[in-house]
């Protein structure tokens, strides 16, 4: 491009000197014509070397290119994240020794869970009760709820707006913040029931509000066919979800226990569950509540994603688990969880003799975090946004 300007500069420049010179000798004939005299022809000369000076003064001028001016980039700012928040605190709602555990190490990941309008909102909890004996008549036993106070129990969680979900829900909830109802409710029946005691106590309530019970199985060699078949019934029928709680059921599992009886209540739990129910168990409910470091391990190893205690600390939500860290002479049964560093597998159960007592503190609980959560909100996103944004993806929006 240079020099196709530079050419056309020169043939310009030229055609320029033939007109100007063609100029001055028609100028120079016409003095010669006139017999002008002397000073006239140097009048012209000083012309003719005027227009000359011009010329070239001109023709330099316009061959010359301009500069091109480079912009310097400025530096981009550098973003520092903020702190980020503590987990929510449920002060007076719980005992001051069951505190919040959390248990997903990839901050970015959690916060994206957490502020994806598909997932569960902040402040979603699970209430999970307990339930061994449901007495017609007198209660006997300390594990004994009479059946009006079950019906209480269960009309006060519908009317309060609990709903009650299955096993493979709370698992999504508690791993990915899958979508759950707010205020949900995973009702856990421990130990071998024949189908009479479902159909006399849960039945009506799937029937009218499609509530789903688990019922915590012992896969027991001595398990008669009859109670085998009325339980492959219920699971096929979809309103009873089974879950392990193992084999031999009346010798716990702890860090006592050998290796050998560990693997032969999780491991067989699952061959039976194979064998039966043609699924495999995600959970298991600790017989006894009692369960150790070694258990735990192998209850990973072997799938199984959560696993319940039957210490009544409080309801659980996203990466949050009430836990103990220290024993506590006032409830000396509770086994401390946290040790065991696992809290997806030493979650609390309240149970039902006195879940309906805590009702009020648990949705108190829960709203209490879901406005802490929206406090917190926007120093969480600005932190995702500088650290993790661009690894993860933004944040879908509402």
């Amino acid at each position: 491009m240079k020099a196709f300007r530079s050419d056309r500069l020169f043939y310009s420049s030229s055609k320029l000197k033939i007109s100007l010179i063609s100029l001055i000798l028609m100028m120079l004939a016409a003095g010669c014509s006139a017999a002008e005299p002397p000073k006239a022809t140097e009048d012209i000369q000083a012309a003719i070397n005027q227009a000359v000076a011009t010329l070239q003064s001109g023709g330099t001028q316009t061959a010359q290119v301009p500069a091109t001016t480079t912009n310097t980039p400025r530096p981009t700012a550098i973003r520092t994240p903020p702190a980020l928040p503590l987990p929510y605190d449920p002060g007076a709602w719980l005992n001051p020794l069951d505190t919040p555990h959390t248990y997903i190490k990839d901050t970015c990941k959690e916060l994206k869970s957490k502020w994806d309008p598909q997932n569960a909102v902040p402040g979603t909890f699970i209430m999970p009760i307990m339930f061994h004996s449901i007495t017609k008549g007198a209660v006997t036993n300390a594990d004994q709820i009479s059946m009006a106070e079950f019906h209480k129990l269960m009309n006060d969680l519908h009317d309060m707006g609990f709903q009650a979900i299955d096993m493979q829900q709370a698992a999504d909830f508690l791993y990915n913040n899958a979508k759950i109802p707010q205020r949900s409710v995973l009702l856990i029946v421990d130990d071998r029931k024949y189908r009479a005691y479902f159909d006399n106590t849960f039945k009506q309530y799937f029937d009218q509000w499609g509530w789903k019970v688990v019922n915590s199985w012992i896969s027991h060699p001595d398990t008669n066919q009859v109670l085998w078949a009325e339980n492959v019934a219920l699971e096929a029928e979809g309103w009873v979800d089974h879950e392990a709680h193992g084999v031999i059921h009346n010798i716990n599992m702890n860090d006592n226990s050998s290796d050998a009886f560990i693997q032969g209540e999780l491991q067989g739990s699952i061959d039976a569950f194979k064998t039966h129910f043609n699924k495999i168990p995600i959970a298991i409910i600790w017989p006894g509540g009692d369960f150790g470091k070694k258990p735990i391990q192998f209850a990973r190893q072997d799938g199984y994603k959560l696993g319940f205690t039957i210490n009544p600390r409080g309801p659980i939500m996203y990466n949050w688990i009430p836990n103990s860290d220290t024993a506590d002479p006032a409830r000396p049964s509770y086994i401390s969880e946290g040790a065991f560093e696992d809290p997806l597998m030493t979650l609390p159960r309240y149970w039902d003799t006195d879940a309906r007592a805590h009702l009020d503190a648990v949705r108190n609980l829960g709203n209490e975090a879901a406005a802490y959560a929206a406090k917190v909100k926007p120093t969480e996103m600005e932190y995702y946004d500088i650290l993790c944004a661009a690894t993860y993806g933004s944040i879908p929006q509402q």
